[in-house]
């Protein structure tokens, strides 16, 4: 049956391209409804195609010799050729049928229909005012030049023309600095202006320092690049380079990229700015220390004060020697490494960092002040890549990731649980592509495997995202159900989230699969119950009113700021590869049941569903909050109840 399938798979015909809108039209072409007469032989072998532009002047006339409209100033018209771009531009059926037979510097005269011009049905050229777009027609055609183009805006508004290419890929954008050979002349060849003796024009990208078309197809060179760029008026806005252009539809700008020198904004807000001052070997960002490495710097930093005092320069305090650090790590301040991971070897950048990436949140040196913003000047002479595992043995792979486990271990402790989980998730990515061979090393890898996802869920654990930690928890229990760090950590991570039940369960877990986890687990159900009752406490403290209030009276229910009630359970050596207990995970609010499934309990179901919610807050179970929410209301019936008058029997 299979063959059969792939039998009459391979007679379909291949598909077909889709027409274009120009191979639509062409179809409307009859015989002797176009018409060419050579008037002067043209140069080359070559003649335009699709996406060349095309430069040519066009004169028409009757067929009695009578101009009706020309692009030459001799016949009235401006003396601009007229430029379109095949499959791009719109144009008269005659001409995009005509132009790509001709040859560059040819003339020929096309006889047309009028269906081969204006009198084309649903034309989409505008037919200009009193044309006689219902006679036959004779267009004289002089192909001036073509040649490929890039076209930077859709509307055709700024193209750019390659004379000589670039070095490099990497093209200027804001906020760049940016030097350019620049002149400007008009489609008639008048000069505007010329920036190209003495020192090439400095601007700055996206500061509307040159006109906006210009800048444009300038962001789309490449170093020492050379190119024309056409810029159409709409794109001709003010700036310091030139005035408003009026009376020109077009201006032509011949530009020569000297230099960019690349400018980041890191932070996106203006804060923190990597400048570079000198190039680096090598092609960004390729050979970037992207990923975590061992990296050689020199650096300067001073102060961004009016004196500029410097507080330390690896060269004088540091006897000559570079400083060494790895990234990842937290080992320099934030700004520092963001920038760092962004240089090529050999580059030299001027980077300007706020505080709060600067030493706000670093051990700052002695003369720095607090709040102070600072200037690096860094110098990247080198990095380290970390080791590629393809290739390595098994054990010299087992041995990398205990190296990346023991960094994790030491940020975990340091308190940058961010990074350390970093450090965990790269090991875990890794292993994605190990297949141990034989079953000592199976139970080695499924070992350590588990033990680095338990580490990621410590981690998420003191970053508050309790469910994540669950999550990876569920990832070492889905396979082993028994294990007994797992059952540990993850009821440790439930009684965070406020899920006593499902914290007491892992915990009763333990006990039943490993009796020496049984001090350990009744040392954790110990604290869950303390928990449970101090979130009661607080339930019926906030509840008091609703009891102390006289029949008929309504009891206002106020809630308690517990912000500033959270455990931070102390981090122990024998815990770090453990569960790391914490409290300062909030409940995050789960599905509740629809109200299209949900049972008709009557008044009390409505109270339920909003009482439900406020318990949960304070980390009370359904069966502890109905069992409230039923006392309430018992009392509340014999309150009422007892202010009832006496009926006469």
């Amino acid at each position: 049956m299979a063959v059969l399938e792939d039998a009459e798979q391979e007679q379909l015909p291949p598909k077909k391209k889709a027409q274009s809108e120009e191979d639509k039209r062409r179809k409307k072409i009859v015989p002797g409804s176009l018409m060419k007469a050579l008037m002067r032989p043209g140069g080359g072998e070559s003649t335009p195609s699709e996406g060349d532009q095309v430069i040519y002047h066009c004169t028409v006339r009757t067929l009695d010799g009578f101009v009706v409209e020309s692009s030459r100033s001799e016949y009235g018209g401006k003396g601009i050729p007229i430029r379109h771009v095949l499959g791009k531009s719109k144009l008269l059926l005659g001409l995009l049928e005509g132009i790509p037979t001709m040859l560059k510097g040819e003339v020929a005269m096309f006889k047309m229909k009028p269906q081969m011009h204006y009198g084309e049905e649903d034309c989409p050229v505008r037919v200009p005012s009193s044309f006689p777009k219902d006679d036959e027609l004779h267009f004289e055609i002089e192909l001036i030049d073509f040649s490929k183009v890039k076209v930077v805006s859709d509307d055709l508004g700024v193209l750019k023309k390659v004379i000589k290419e670039g070095q490099g890929w990497e093209s200027p954008r804001e906020p760049y600095e940016v030097k350019a050979w620049i002149s400007a002349k008009t489609g008639d060849g008048k000069l505007l202006l010329s920036h190209t003796e003495g020192e090439p024009y400095f601007f700055t990208f996206g500061k509307s320092e040159v006109p906006k078309g210009l800048e444009t197809g300038i962001g789309t060179m490449a170093r020492e690049e050379k190119a024309v760029i056409y810029v159409t008026s709409q794109y001709l806005t003010e700036s310091p380079l030139m005035p408003v252009v009026e009376g020109h539809e077009e201006v032509q700008f011949e530009v020569e990229l000297v230099h960019f020198i690349q400018v980041r904004d890191m932070l996106g807000d203006g804060r923190l700015i990597k400048r570079r001052l000198r190039d680096g070997k090598g092609e960004f960002p390729m050979d970037c220390p992207l990923h975590d490495s061992l990296l050689h710097v020199h650096y300067k930093g001073s102060l961004l004060n009016e004196e500029k005092t410097v507080f330390y320069d690896t060269r004088v305090d540091n006897n000559g020697q570079p400083l060494e650090f790895c990234s990842g790590e937290g080992l320099v301040p934030e700004g520092f490494e963001m920038c760092v991971r962004l240089m090529l070897p050999e580059e030299i950048a001027l980077v300007t960092c706020p505080p709060d990436y600067a030493y706000d949140k670093f051990p700052r040196p002695t003369n720095v002040p607090e709040g102070a913003h600072v200037q690096w000047e860094i110098e990247l002479l080198g990095f380290e890549m970390p080791k590629d595992w393809t290739g390595m043995t098994f054990q010299g792979i087992m041995d990398e990731a205990e190296k990346i486990r023991v960094t994790g271990n030491r940020l975990f402790k340091e308190g940058k649980f961010e990074l350390a989980k970093t450090k965990y998730e790269k090991v875990l990515r890794e292993f994605n592509h190990v297949n141990p061979q034989t079953d000592e090393d199976g139970k080695v890898f499924s070992d350590t495997r588990n033990l680095l996802h338990l580490n990621v869920a410590a981690c998420l654990l003191k970053l508050g995202e309790c469910r994540k930690s669950i999550e990876a928890c569920n990832k070492v229990l889905d396979a082993n159900p028994a294990h007994v760090k797992g059952l540990y950590r993850r009821g440790m991570a439930y009684m965070a989230a406020g899920d006593f039940g499902e914290a007491r369960n892992d915990f009763e877990m333990m006990m039943k699969v490993d009796k020496l986890s049984e001090p350990d687990a009744t040392a954790a159900l110990t604290k869950l119950k303390r928990m449970e009752q101090e979130a009661e406490k607080k339930v019926r403290k906030q509840f008091k009113g609703l009891f102390d209030k006289k029949p008929g009276e309504i009891a206002e229910v106020k809630t308690e700021d517990t912000s500033g009630d959270q455990t931070q359970d102390p981090i122990t050596e024998k815990e770090i590869n453990d569960v790391q207990e914490s409290s300062d995970c909030n409940e995050s609010e789960g599905s509740l049941d629809g109200a299209a499934h949900a049972p008709q309990m009557g008044w009390l179901y409505h109270f339920w569903s909003t009482g439900r919610r406020l318990f949960s807050a304070q980390g009370l179970q359904k069966s502890t909050i109905f069992f409230l929410l039923v006392a309430a209301i018992s009392i509340v019936i014999l309150q009422l109840t007892n202010s009832m008058p006496a009926v006469a029997a």
